[in-house]
């Protein structure tokens, strides 16, 4: 008997040890825009099922931090932003994971296109974090890798002196995607559409040549395969276009949801890749080899179909986004809307643990659940102490190591979710 009982005290700390390990494995860090794949999901589980009507625990809010519209980024134990103060200074900001409390920010260039009309100038971007360095774009078109650690500059870059780009009529918008050595983005405009630089230096490896594609979007670019050949998706001003990665050798364009303002960020299943354009609508092409070239078959389009600045996310084989107010369900292949309920605005979304959070533009967080059977709003809340006078809430979740964040321009609030 004694030495049965000793052998279950030896058993307790390491199946408590197992446990806790199960459990820091599901944990993950939100390194870029829209998480870990780019794709707005999260593989963390054993999350809060429901929230009190006041939302989940308030873990710490930190006003002050600036204005913007762009999400966050979480890594390393740090969060990253980009903020602006004033129309001069557009910066990166990296603050304590624990606290919030800001531990640097280097000013990466100003506000661009600050006369657009309708009027809203502002930082619009999310770095991407890369091991021990970061990168961002600012609204001006102002590339910049710093180090994550102390936000010391390594290199910068301009999308309209050194490449001549074009933004649209917001000003650059686009978070840069690190896929291997290269950091792509997309300056737009005639010389070079898409350019791949080395992500150390900051050499430009190549420039695409899509000047039909005109002006940059305020999409962010994709990487994905698709007939065995790696590939990067934007949806730009004039719409869709999918270059090779290796060269920037332009393989295929789809110009249908070409739109007012082409906001949503491709979402891809396989070689079918969605967008959506404002006031025109949303639609999905198949990307089928042809000769030496890929043709984009369209599958269907309709004017109903998720525009939103929200972007959607791609469960199983249903796409979930917003069209204006109303959130829907839609069959990814056949762009049938299995369901649609109006909300109380457009929203922001990502996935995790078999459900929505979402982020409405009038400051609600919901919780919905992820089924094609129908909608169902499983929990909801407002944030507290709001910032008064800054207009739409537009900056997108994010979800790191059991923690949800939301931003509203100078505040950002944190809570516990797991």
């Amino acid at each position: 008997m004694f030495a049965s009982f000793r052998r279950m005290l030896l058993v307790l700390p390491l199946t408590g040890l197992v446990l806790a390990s199960a459990l820091s494995a599901m944990a993950e860090d939100w390194p870029q825009w829209r998480g870990p794949q780019r794709d707005g999901i999260s593989s963390e589980t054993g999350l809060l099922s429901k929230w009190p009507a006041e939302g989940p625990k308030l873990v710490w809010q930190v006003n002050d931090l600036g204005d913007g519209y762009g999400a966050v980024s979480v890594a390393q134990g740090m969060i990253f932003l980009v903020a602006n103060e004033g129309l001069e200074n557009e910066l990166v900001k990296a603050l304590d994971q624990q606290t919030g409390e800001v531990v640097w920010g280097t000013r990466i260039g100003k506000v661009g296109n600050p006369d657009q009309k309708p009027s809203y100038p502002a930082a619009r971007s999310t770095p991407t974090v890369d091991g021990k360095l970061l990168y961002a774009l600012g609204s001006n078109g102002d590339l910049a890798c710093l180090e994550t650690k102390s936000g010391e500059v390594v290199w910068r870059k301009s999308m309209r002196d050194d490449f001549g780009g074009e933004p649209g009529v917001w000003a650059y918008s686009e978070s840069p995607l690190i896929d291997g050595d290269k950091v792509i983005v997309t300056p737009g405009g005639e010389e070079a559409g898409i350019v791949a630089l080395d992500k150390k230096t900051g050499e430009t490896i190549w420039k695409a040549n899509v000047k039909e594609m005109g002006a940059a979007g305020y999409a962010s670019i994709m990487a994905f395969d698709a007939d065995g050949k790696r590939q990067y998706v934007s949806f730009m001003g004039n719409g869709l276009v999918g270059v090779n990665a290796a060269d920037g050798k332009q393989l295929w364009a789809y110009t249908n949801t070409k739109g007012a303002a082409n906001m949503l960020t491709p979402v891809i299943g396989g070689d079918v890749v969605y967008s959506g354009g404002g006031r025109r609508g949303g639609g999905a092409v198949k990307l089928i080899a042809k000769d030496q070239g890929i043709d984009a078959e369209e599958l269907y389009f309709n004017t109903k179909l998720p525009t939103a600045i929200g972007g959607g996310v791609k469960i199983g084989d249903y796409l979930y986004g917003c069209s204006n107010s109303t959130l829907m369900c839609v069959d990814f292949t056949s762009g049938e809307i299995k369901w649609q309920e109006r909300i109380s605005a457009a929203a922001s979304i990502l996935f995790a643990d078999g459900r929505l959070y979402l982020h409405t533009e009038d400051g609600k967080v919901m919780m919905v659940a992820a089924s094609p059977e129908g909608f169902q709003e499983i929990s909801s809340f407002s944030p507290p102490g709001q910032p008064e006078g800054t207009g739409k809430s537009w900056a997108y979740p994010a979800l790191a190591d059991g923690k949800l964040y939301i931003r509203q321009h100078g505040t950002l609030w944190c809570y516990q979710v797991k």
